[in-house]
């Protein structure tokens, strides 16, 4: 009963805890309070940490880390073996187990394990990067706008990134070469990544065992979840020798030990003004949670209508509420007062700083009120981009892939290597259920019917005389993108002769110039001033509070530190700890609470004194799912794959009291890998005797 109260309190003052985080965030901005920030690589407080935790970091352990840091497909990951043995969660890999199942074998269900190497299959689109150089190009690609606005301030910015990204990569596959804005536009970096791109599936316990609890303990502690899995990257068709890699430490972490998760935060907000967090909580959000919620709806009443649509559903949904959860998080966040009151305060105290100074002023203007005006236009175009570009297709992954297609016959610029590129991935075989591609095509024509009427003039063109019930049913009884054959046939094929050859690609075709031009005015009319103000907003700040500060995340490698803690709120304190044995005592037999068939017949030779899951004080948010958490000594102790409750205010905030980091230790890890999926050959790849 204590824990179900704690869990409810907890849910219903969310907003409270993220308004704590902003005032701690936001009070010194010069200097980040607590245990936090997600630090990049070549600007981590070194000493600072050594002072606070008498650790001994230095640029070395640094650089070890890093180049064990792997980048996975909105995941992140780490090498743990010299073999290119990956570690990230079992939530990064689930889709490929669902893309590798069948309805004869459910590798979701019942888990994917391997006796050998030759057992590991190569998941669809998977990739692994870690990043070999970082370069600071700000003068080159601030100097590339100097004078233009617009689609002109646009066009200039894309092309001093690409040929940035060219010339750093030389053609060469291998590297993936990336321009990155960070400060808002404050400062822009080369990332050049090393990258592979055979990359298969080596372990994946069941879903029941990794998702224990499923949504309603999703984003709470305590948690029992086994949310971890393995890959392997290949080149050339053998194991990737990865001499940079974490060490495996099977021993849990002690309460109050340093630690540091090394991953790809997604994206933050704390450095928005007032405007723009205005339109997000007014507008965005709203729309967001309300399209994601009924769109959950359809396809949980999709999943009761057979075993094999419950199974094709199940990484859907679970994406679906993973995000509407943390959506919601945000946007309860945003309608506390207290939360805006205090970034309110933090920006007038800016303004005036920035006011005293006349040479700031001259240099900068008011950018303040440059993104005011453009909030003005973002609210006018923001329905219209969204359904007609930037949400176009509902999900479905045959518009997507029939979109990329089309738009890639009509660029001119595309090099041969670019459209290379995409033959190979529209041509990959990907399963794919019709059934559920309908659903989403159903879902987005009636809510962009619903949302710009049926009298606007791109809707009618959408549309026809069809309801968006039978225009869905024709385009996907009828089309033939569900052949990857066909697909690589099609990215060879002229505008004409895609029309002609499948309703859907003719159906994009006939619409793609409206959607081209809202997006194409959002890019001129919104993304181009947004970017002008905000590079101004971080001189100011650079100007005010100093250079040493943690950008936005945006899904680039970044450090954060902490140590193992639980927390205290409203008089219930929450250990950082849990152990094997409390799965067996919290399972119902009912689900979600129903526990996995292997850990029900291995029970007996458990040891229920693991440490199965922990908490710690480090600052992540969405995109460090499978972050390495790792000890002083530079081992390996765990993966991260969630956040409390208080953490879902994060994308605005950070409060070291409240925030923590949720991860599955490598002890509960080797536990399975040794009594419940017995897996010797792993273990002994790992070094565990």
């Amino acid at each position: 009963m204590l824990l179900r109260s704690l869990r409810a309190a907890v849910s219903a003052t969310a907003s409270i805890a993220a308004v704590a985080g902003v005032l701690a965030l936001m009070a010194t901005p010069s200097t980040a309070r607590a245990d936090e920030g997600m630090w990049t690589f070549d600007n981590f407080p070194i000493q600072m940490v050594n002072d606070k935790y008498g650790t001994r970091i230095d640029q070395a352990w640094l650089d070890r880390v890093r180049n064990a840091a792997v980048r996975i497909q909105g995941c992140s990951a780490s090498f743990v073996s010299d073999q290119g043995l990956i570690l990230t969660n079992w939530h990064c890999v689930v889709g490929c187990a669902q893309e590798l199942s069948s309805p004869q074998q459910d590798y979701v269900k019942n888990g994917f394990l391997t006796a050998n190497r030759e057992e590991e299959k190569r998941c669809p689109g998977q990739t692994a990067e870690v990043l070999v150089d970082i370069v600071d190009v700000t003068d080159r690609v601030l100097g590339a706008g100097v004078g233009l606005e617009g689609a002109a301030f646009n066009a200039a910015r894309t092309a001093a990134t690409n040929a940035i990204q060219t010339e750093a990569c030389a053609g060469d596959p291998k590297f993936n070469c990336q321009v990155i804005s960070f400060y808002r536009g404050g400062r822009f970096a080369l990332y050049k990544f090393r990258r592979y791109e055979d990359v298969r599936l080596v372990f994946a316990p069941e879903n029941q065992a990794a998702f224990f609890g499923g949504d309603p303990d999703n984003f709470n502690f305590p948690r029992y979840a086994l949310d971890a899995g393995f890959l392997r990257a290949y080149e050339d068709g053998r194991p990737v020798e990865s001499p940079g890699f974490l060490r495996w430490n099977p021993n849990a972490p002690a309460e109050g030990d340093p630690v540091f998760v090394a991953g790809n935060p997604g994206s933050t907000s704390r450095l928005l003004t007032m405007s723009q967090l205005e339109r997000l909580r007014d507008q965005q959000l709203p729309i967001t949670l309300i399209q994601s919620s009924e769109l959950r709806g359809r396809l949980l009443e999709y999943s009761l209508t057979g075993d094999e649509a419950k199974r094709v559903s199940f990484d859907p949904i679970f994406g679906l509420e993973n995000g509407f959860k943390a959506q919601y998080g945000q946007h309860q966040a945003l309608l506390d007062p207290e939360f805006l009151g205090a970034r309110r305060e933090a920006e007038t105290e800016l303004r005036a700083r920035v006011a005293a100074d006349p040479n700031l002023v001259q240099q900068i203007g008011d950018p303040w009120a440059d993104l005011e005006r453009v909030q003005a236009t973002a609210r006018e175009l923001y329905l219209p981009v969204r359904q007609l570009e930037q949400a176009a297709g509902g999900g479905s992954t045959l518009y997507q892939m029939a979109r990329a297609i089309v738009r890639a016959s009509k660029n001119t610029t595309m090099t041969e290597a670019q459209r290379a590129r995409l033959v190979a991935t529209v041509g990959a075989e990907t399963p794919i259920s019709m059934e559920m591609e309908e659903i989403r095509l159903r879902y987005w024509l009636s809510k962009t019917r619903e949302y710009l009427t049926v009298d606007h003039p791109d809707v009618k063109t959408l549309l026809g005389r069809e309801s968006p019930e039978a225009l869905a049913d024709r385009l996907i009884s009828g089309t033939r993108m569900g052949d990857a054959a066909f697909r690589a046939q099609a990215a060879a094929m002229t505008t004409e002769q895609m029309a002609a050859a499948d309703p859907l690609l003719a159906f994009i075709i006939a619409n793609d110039a409206a959607a081209s031009a809202i997006g194409a005015r959002w890019a001129a009319e919104v993304n181009a001033p947004t970017a002008r103000a905000a590079e101004k907003v971080a001189q100011a700040r650079f100007a005010v509070y100093g250079t040493n500060q943690y950008p936005d995340a945006t899904f680039s490698l970044r450090l954060s530190y902490g140590q193992v803690a639980g927390w205290s709120y409203r008089g219930v304190t929450v250990p950082a700890f849990t152990y094997m044995g409390g799965l067996y005592e919290r399972a119902t037999g009912a689900e979600p609470f129903n526990a996995a068939q292997a850990f029900i017949d291995n029970e007996s030779r458990v040891n229920k004194d693991t440490v199965f899951d922990f908490t710690s004080t480090n600052d992540i948010i969405g995109g460090n799912s499978g972050s390495p958490v790792i000890n002083a000594a530079g081992e390996v102790i765990g993966a991260a794959f969630d956040g409390n409750i208080h953490s879902l205010g994060g994308a605005y905030g950070y409060d070291g009291e409240l925030n923590r980091t949720v991860s599955v230790s490598t002890a509960a890890i080797t536990e399975a890998l040794r009594n419940i999926y017995p897996s010797p050959h792993l273990l002994e790849e790992l070094g565990v005797e």
